[in-house]
């Protein structure tokens, strides 16, 4: 609560504060005209410094990002309820990272990490607002203001919020992200500095999925009302919270910027995490059978599961810049996490720890490139401490013009287990392991055309020693879960391809995946095709005042053993019993810009009627039935 009444007090304050020269010239009573900012000086950055510009456009890809991530979902595919968690469709969505991270990845998705906070540069304050209708008994909202007190010194404050009770059975939603951010430099420019502060907290009742599948599936009018429908668990709910401090600055040596350059650079980062798992009743009714959904467990009612973790990240180096030849960076990295449990559990083979803990120390070098139509960096990092842990990335972008790009990455990475795979403890027996897994290799390669003709992209990886999390038991109303690595060799190939044709005030926007993978045993399932598919029109209105576009959407994947969700661990498990997909998903959307503001109307879904109930986004949890909802985002300029 109190970082909303903190952004709705600056949003107030934004409308009447405005930045002006205040430099004035005394021999003259004459006001002075106030030039209008140009485009370019509304600068959106990140942290690897690319640069963008505050857009407020409306055109189809405006259309795909206005959703609760705020960015295009293809290949992801939501659950019924706004705030829930994503069947994963494109596997190379997928970002590896040498260090471990705590796992519990299906409440990870509208977690900002260090890569998703953007730092600002404006010519006057910016506020960006975002609402829009959830499924039912709530809204989705996100404030964001910007301003610059100087032209040396930025700071934004923003907080994303939602509540959503959804429609099925214990189903709520709750979810907050609030994010400070500041950049500064000195007024020669030697020293720089990015700040960031976050705190986020993500709830969600947790339902198991419905048990009646085939009331579902009748088309039985007794069950539109999807509340009718019984689910597994009626009292259980998930909680993650972070909070993140992160700073990265560098300072120049020399006093003057000329052809040789020398730079220290720093970055910190501290973080602490907090999970917990809650279920008041043990036993879940299927019809007149009672079931324990997830096994044995060590108590009879009150489950209480928590998980707390903390690390801190320096990464200290110095880096050459030359005019000629680029930019020389060699650094090394201090990496602490302390992940933890507030129990210790006793079996017959041992005692599991409490605690994982660890310093991992790496030393590296970066080369950076950017001259002209090129633009390359090239990074390795490998571990000086015990853990075998090491990076290679390399990334070649060339510009040919405005309207043709190609990119080329490669990764090899040999990445420590995240740490819910070695060690988990719950209350449910089966839930409790404790396990010291090979490090998993990666080897990745992507190619990215992007031309005014099409966008085409090409990702091959090799997988060895995968992690993943497996149904280790055969009886379908129970879930025993447990982490598993492959000891065999997976291949993965994507080609994904994208093309817009336009005639007259009409337009067809597509977008096909193909994905295939080669593997001795369904370890890693994807679908084979996954396409999107725009139909719409645009005009303008009232002598050019109001631009409209409206049309069709078509989302579709082929069936597929898609990955199963289990709520104890929030994480996707491994299914061979039930096959997904080949169902399509019709949209019509209205959409219109006047002035900043963008107005959104949706009819989501709105074919589920027609072609019948056997839409899923896991085997026992529904996709999203025929909805409307609507919104903005507007923007304010001062």
């Amino acid at each position: 609560m109190k970082y909303i009444i903190t952004v709705l007090f600056l949003l107030i304050f934004s409308f009447g504060f405005s930045q002006t020269d205040k430099s004035t010239d005394t021999s003259k009573d004459i006001p002075k005209k106030v030039a209008k900012a140009a485009f370019n000086q509304y600068r959106i950055i990140t942290l690897e410094k690319d640069t963008t510009y505050v857009d407020t456009s409306l055109t189809i890809k405006k259309e795909y990002e206005y959703n609760y991530l705020r960015k295009d979902i293809f290949g992801l595919l939501p659950f019924a309820n706004e705030g829930q968690t994503y069947a994963v469709l494109d596997f190379g969505l997928k970002n590896f990272k040498s260090f471990p991270e705590i796992g519990f990845s299906s409440k990870q998705f509208n977690y900002l990490g260090v890569n998703d906070i953007k730092y600002y540069s404006v010519a006057t304050p910016v506020t960006d607002l975002y609402f829009k209708t959830v499924m039912q008994q709530g809204q989705s909202i996100d404030a964001f203001i910007t301003v610059n007190t100087s032209p040396r010194f930025n700071m934004s404050l923003a907080f994303k919020g939602l509540r959503s009770l959804g429609k099925y059975i214990n189903q709520l939603s709750s979810t907050g992200n609030f994010r400070f951010t500041s950049s500064y430099n000195t007024l020669n420019k030697r020293y720089y500095l990015n700040f960031h502060f976050t705190g986020q907290d993500f709830f969600n009742d947790e339902n198991g999925g419905i048990t009646t599948i085939e009331n579902f599936e009748s088309g039985d009018g007794a069950y539109t009302n999807r509340a009718r429908l019984e689910v597994y668990l009626k009292d259980a709910s998930s909680f993650l919270k972070g909070k993140r401090i992160f700073l990265d600055h560098n300072f120049r040596i020399n006093t003057k910027k000329g052809d040789n350059n020398l730079y220290l650079t720093h970055q910190f980062n501290y973080e602490n995490k907090f999970f917990e798992y809650n279920q008041l009743t043990v036993a879940s009714a299927v019809g007149s059978t009672s079931v324990n959904r997830f096994g044995d467990s060590y108590v009879s009612a009150d489950i209480i599961d928590q998980m707390r973790y903390n690390r801190m990240y320096n990464k200290a180096g110095i880096m050459y810049e030359n005019s000629l030849l680029g930019k020389f960076h060699f650094f090394a990295e201090d990496f602490r996490y302390n992940y933890y449990f507030s129990k210790i559990v006793i079996q017959n083979t041992g005692t599991i720890p409490s605690s994982l803990n660890d310093v991992i120390n790496t030393i590296g070098g970066q080369y950076q490139y950017r001259k002209n139509k090129w633009n390359g960096t090239f990074t390795y990092s490998n571990s000086v401490s015990k853990q075998p842990l090491s990076n290679f990335e390399a990334k070649l972008n060339y510009k040919l013009n405005d309207k043709n790009e190609f990119i080329f990455q490669y990764q090899l990475l040999n990445k420590i287990p995240d740490h819910i795979y070695n060690l988990h403890l719950s209350s449910y027996v089966n839930y409790n392991w404790y396990n010291n897994f090979k490090n998993e290799k990666i080897n990745n390669i992507e190619a990215t055309a992007k031309t005014q003709w099409l966008d085409a992209s090409l990702q091959v990886s090799s997988l060895k020693d995968h992690l993943y999390f497996n149904n280790d038991n055969t009886v379908e109303e129970q879930q025993i879960i447990s982490p598993k690595q492959y000891d065999k060799t997976i291949n993965y190939l994507s080609i994904k391809v994208s093309r817009e044709f336009k005639w007259w005030k009409l337009a067809l926007d597509n977008t096909v995946l193909f994905q295939q993978v080669d593997q001795n045993d369904n370890i890693l399932n994807v679908p084979k095709i996954i396409t999107r598919n725009s139909l719409y029109f645009t005009n303008y209105f009232f002598k050019k005042a109001l631009y409209m576009q409206s049309g069709f959407t078509l989302n579709y994947f082929t069936k597929y053993y898609i990955n199963d969700y289990n709520p104890v661990i929030t994480e996707a498990f491994i299914q061979n019993q039930k096959k997904v997909g080949d169902f399509p998903m019709l949209d019509f959307f209205i959409n219109a810009r006047i002035r900043q503001t963008r107005i959104f109307i949706k009819a989501e879904h709105f074919n589920s009627r027609m072609t019948g109930n056997n839409f899923y986004t896991a085997p026992n949890y529904p996709y999203r039935d025929f909805t409307i909802r609507f919104g903005l985002v507007w923007n304010f300029f001062q």
